[in-house]
């Protein structure tokens, strides 16, 4: 074999790599907005998720503190509760 047998490369071949090489290039910009897209919209349902979590733990935080409260308005004698149902329909 000869030395241009062994390098010459067929026409086919080098017009194949050369649009694959223009393909990907081509998609590159259309993939990596896709990418920031897809990062953008997880990024944002974490952070509704984290929202919705917060809200629910601050209502269980807000309904102990109310259920103490009248646990320790009830522990009191019944006196007591009379003067401030008394105070509180008063003003009412």
């Amino acid at each position: 074999m000869s030395d241009t047998a062994t390098s010459a490369v067929n026409a086919q071949i080098t017009d194949s790599v050369t649009q694959v090489n223009t393909k990907v290039v081509g998609e590159t910009p259309a993939m990596a907005m896709g990418n920031l897209l897809l990062s953008t919209s997880h990024a944002l349902s974490n952070t509704a998720h984290n929202a919705t979590t917060a809200q629910q733990q601050g209502q269980i935080t807000i309904q102990a503190a109310s259920i103490q409260g009248i646990n320790s308005l009830m522990s009191v004698g019944s006196a007591v509760i009379g003067r401030s149902s008394e105070e509180v329909i008063e003003k009412g």
